[in-house]
């Protein structure tokens, strides 16, 4: 059964379990089944709902071909507490489901939730007024930072950040009294206002209100993250304190550089590496949120229906600008996590560290609650993170660097509130450079005469040019008449004027007259 995309908008989730729950009461087989010496019609086992179940999420555009067998029971087990189904009895509510030949049905009333038609949570987003002009002028702040290189980064390339930055070091010596200093909050306002303008663009909605509450949003971690990294892209942080733990990168750069670079103090035995992976996996579980942090989970969802394959560049650019409204430390945490993950997953010589899948389908289904979950339990929590991480992995070299393009937009915003027009020098309060609005037929008009006064200005140049010589001018008048009539014969009406320009007879011919042909009268009476 073909699956439609559910697109990014206001109860993603819930939207999608409706989906979910209407395909497989739409599609799955339904057989007779004998159980205890008597027949039942209309029904089929856990065994037979899990098969057909497994195959519709593995084919589905929302959810893609990392759904093990073990999440579908999962969901069937959902199935059952939502009496989506129930068992021979009609008994449903509980989460009793394995995968066996326990017969079960659909009851006859509907298991589709309703979508709450509420107002958004929160008060619309002001982004209309992002690049409203400021009343006063500021100054560009600098920026830099100081890096010192140490061995034993995760990237294997020996670079540890630790890196000091004056964020606001301010010029104060400006030529221009009139401007001000651009104080560090004007300045991250800046960072999140541009961020959030390009990813309603880039997701293609009317409003963000529905999937982001701007006030939650702290547009002093987009600008920390965007200025605060290693020359890789990672973000370094200037209080240690939110860093990993030291016995953590260790196990961390010990599994992404297996069996290179293993500078662990105690030996290696059998079955070492699979310790050191429990190790940093009971770390990354035991983290009080995940690293995508609860507030923007309903942003997250909605990115997962921008994951189809003609879609993929847009959702990698969502994703770019949402990973950067993360805390600094949860940032560099997914940062590193998603470095080891994907180093582990391609790494041939990796031992393997489970005996029922191999390492790619463990690290996704390891880590992917402790990167994407909802604070309260949702239905399909578990499905979307899957989904998520899987594309995380393979794209987060992209996914994890800094847009050059937001740095430059908000530079170009910066200077833009710094330039000033002429003024009376009298009035001391700084001006600024406003565009007028013209309807459509003025900006027409407008054109035409800038661009006939600009060819004028051509004609004009060839006129006054006087490293030509009379035969290339010439030449040149010629091809500008043959080209620009209507405009030649203003400049030159008469060929006494053009006879003027060289100081003889016409030598340039007017185009010839029309004349009538004579005609003649038949001899013939």
């Amino acid at each position: 059964m073909e699956s439609r995309i559910v697109t990014p908008g206001p109860y993603r989730a819930t939207k999608l379990w409706n989906e979910i729950t209407k395909y497989f009461r739409a599609g799955m087989p339904l057989k007779r089944h004998r159980q205890s010496f008597k027949t039942y019609g209309n029904c089929f086992t856990a065994a037979e709902a899990i098969d057909w179940l497994h195959h519709l999420l593995k084919n589905n555009s929302n959810f893609g071909a990392d759904v093990t067998r073990q999440q579908t029971i999962q969901l069937l087990r959902k199935f059952l507490k939502n009496h989506v189904i129930e068992d021979l009895k009609g008994r449903w509510g509980t989460e009793d489901l394995d995968d066996n030949h326990q017969i079960f049905r659909f009851p006859s009333t509907s298991p589709i939730k309703t979508i709450p038609s509420r107002q958004p949570l929160w008060k619309r987003s002001s982004l209309e007024n992002v690049f409203k002009e400021k009343e006063t002028l500021f100054k560009m702040p600098h920026f830099s930072k100081r890096t010192q290189k140490t061995p034993g980064s995760l990237d294997g390339k020996g670079e540890q950040e630790n890196e000091d930055t004056e964020a606001m070091e301010v010029d104060t010596g400006s030529e221009n009294p009139g401007t001000k200093e651009l104080t560090k909050k004007a300045i991250e306002d800046i960072w999140g206002n541009i961020a959030l303008v390009h990813l309603q663009k880039i997701l293609a909605l009317p409003s963000l209100d529905e999937v982001l509450n701007p006030a939650q949003m702290n547009p002093g971690h987009i600008m920390y993250n965007m200025t605060h990294t290693s020359k890789h892209g990672v973000v370094f942080l200037q209080d240690k304190t939110d860093d990993l733990p030291h016995w953590v990168l260790s196990a961390m750069k010990c599994l992404a550089n297996w069996p290179k670079h293993n500078d662990m103090s105690q030996p290696t035995y059998p079955g070492f590496e699979r310790d050191v992976f429990r190790t940093v996996a009971d770390y990354f579980l035991n983290l009080p949120e995940p690293l995508l942090t609860y507030e923007y989970y309903e942003l997250f969802v909605n990115i997962l229906g921008l994951l189809q394959p003609h879609l993929e560049r847009v959702a990698i650019d969502a994703l770019q600008l949402c990973c950067l409204l993360l805390p600094p430390p949860n940032r560099r945490k997914l940062q590193l996590l998603m470095r080891m993950i994907a180093r582990m997953s391609q790494n041939v010589d990796m031992p393997r560290l489970h005996d029922a899948m191999g390492t790619r389908s463990l690290m996704i289904q390891t880590f992917s609650r402790c990167v994407l979950c909802c604070a309260e339990e949702v239905d399909l929590d578990e499905l979307l993170a899957t989904r998520l991480v899987s594309f995380l992995m393979d794209h987060h070299q992209e996914i994890l660097q800094v847009p050059c393009y937001l740095q430059t937009a908000v530079q170009d915003h910066i200077q833009y509130l710094q330039r000033t027009c002429v003024k009376d020098p009298s009035d001391p309060t700084p001006g600024f450079y406003f565009c007028k609005q013209i309807s459509t037929r003025e900006f027409e008009e407008q054109k035409v005469v800038t661009s006939q006064a600009a060819i004028m200005e051509l004609l004009e140049s060839i006129v006054k040019d006087k490293n030509l010589s009379v035969k290339d001018k010439k030449k040149k008048l010629k091809q500008f008449q043959k080209e620009y009539p209507e405009i030649y014969r203003s400049r030159f009406p008469t060929t006494e004027s053009e006879a003027r320009l060289f100081g003889d007879k016409p030598t340039i011919k007017q185009p010839m007259l029309v004349l009538k042909k004579p005609k003649f009268r038949s001899l013939r009476y």
